[in-house]
């Protein structure tokens, strides 16, 4: 077995429950996006580096880390991390950088709530709890339910 299925099946093993999966297919990107949005507010020396150069580099961290699981998966990764570099720098350039902190927080902290809740609901201790590499996973679980529902293999 290829570690990727290992490791989104033992994912899957903490989230049975279909409220809890419809509540992680919302929230699993909300908190990926509003992780990539706080990064993005963290200063640059501006002569050096654009803003949103610690953001860019922690996804690129992260999608090797996926790119070595699976291609597929990590193409998918690639266009939601390019698509969240995009809306933050559209917030940041549009509204100034207290509205995409402030808006990221807010985002966090909603979608992680609502996933707990969703754990309660379940009735299991949420997967990074056993072992911290499931924050990683996460989001190539959703990513996988969005593509079976494509008809794409990942």
């Amino acid at each position: 077995m290829r570690k990727v299925d290992e490791l989104l099946d033992n994912y899957s093993m903490d989230h049975q429950n279909p409220t809890n999966q419809m509540i992680h297919v919302f929230c699993v990107p909300a908190i990926v996006w509003s992780v990539t949005a706080l990064l993005w507010c963290i200063p640059v020396p501006y002569q050096f580096l654009n803003p949103g150069f610690w953001g860019a580099l922690t996804m690129f961290v992260a999608w090797t880390y996926y790119w070595r699981l699976s291609k597929t998966l990590a193409i998918g990764l690639l266009i939601s991390f390019t698509a969240a570099g995009f809306l933050n720098r559209w917030i940041l350039y549009s509204y100034g950088i207290y509205v995409l902190f402030w808006l990221a927080v807010g985002v966090f902290t909603v979608a992680w709530v609502v996933q707990f809740i969703g754990h309660k609901i379940e009735g299991k201790r949420p997967s990074f709890l056993t072992d911290i590499v499931y924050l990683l996973v996460g989001p190539m679980w959703t990513l996988r339910k969005l593509y079976y529902r494509l008809g794409i293999k990942a």
